[in-house]
């Protein structure tokens, strides 16, 4: 395995993140909800921070990412920018605010760009969403692709299993994969796809290609941060990697805290004015 001389960059944009392709830099991304995690995020360095509309899963207890609003989006997306120094900020647009109407998907984007200050946004989807993808590119408001697993179409695919394993999936992921770059994407996600499937995507595009559950030939990677930190821990899919167990930190933490709370040992002497 090469190992690339890190180069500083004091902010990252579209360019830097195709530069970073070009020579063989892998690309790091998380998801952000909040400016405390968002700030630990920006000072580690991480290269990307997706404000995501997993924040319906992971911030508000729903089954799914549907019920998410764009206000509600937008909220969290100022939270983020507002910690932000390095990073970029793309920003999911969530169910229900693009597909089928590209005027809607273009007041969509630009509230967002606008009143979040994100600098990107990220849109499900191929060429079923042509005319919202090239109205927001149109705006100058940079889009990121999402193919392979689409979790705003879950109810049409039924389950979260892997997608575009069989022929005819894998050549319309490819097919949608050049559409997106030609039309002017910046970067696309590819989720939980096989690994050559995504290696071969990695390989034809010149737009840096963002894997999540897609194998280790794409130009960089994105976990959600809460299953990263082991936060949440009812989820185990095959591509997490568990980096913390902040679960069973924080739950101790407070467990001593209600503890020092009942045997009256906090605050001490120390800890009152």
């Amino acid at each position: 395995m090469s190992i690339h001389k890190k180069k500083e960059i004091k902010k990252i944009t579209t360019h830097v993140l195709h530069a970073m392709k070009q020579r063989g830099e892998k690309i790091s991304m998380l998801t952000a909800y909040d400016y405390s995690m968002a700030r630990i995020l920006d000072e580690a360095g991480i290269d990307i921070l997706l404000v995501g509309d997993s924040a319906s899963n992971v911030m508000a207890g729903h089954e799914t990412t549907l019920p998410i609003t764009l206000d509600q989006m937008i909220y969290h997306a100022s939270s983020v920018v507002r910690a932000v120094d390095r990073a970029l900020v793309v920003v999911d647009i969530p169910f229900g605010s693009y597909q089928g109407n590209w005027r809607k998907a273009l007041s969509s984007a630009i509230r967002i760009m606008k009143e979040s200050g994100g600098h990107a946004v990220k849109m499900e989807g191929g060429e079923e969403i042509e005319d919202s993808i090239k109205r927001i590119l149109s705006a100058g408001v940079p889009v990121m692709g999402h193919l392979g697993l689409t979790p705003q179409s879950i109810y049409k695919f039924g389950t979260y299993t892997v997608r575009a394993k069989e022929e005819e999936e894998a050549k319309k992921l490819i097919s949608d994969a050049k559409k997106l770059e030609k039309w002017g994407c910046f970067a696309i996600v590819l989720e939980k796809i096989p690994a050559k499937l995504a290696k071969r995507v990695a390989e034809t595009l010149t737009i840096p290609v963002i894997g999540i559950g897609a194998g280790g030939d794409a130009d960089g990677q994105v976990l959600v941060t809460h299953d990263l930190l082991g936060i949440t821990k009812d989820f185990h899919p095959r591509f997490l990697r568990r980096y913390a167990d902040l679960y069973s930190d924080i739950k101790s933490a407070v467990k001593h805290y209600i503890e020092d709370v009942k045997a009256e040992d906090f605050p001490n002497e120390k800890e009152q004015y």
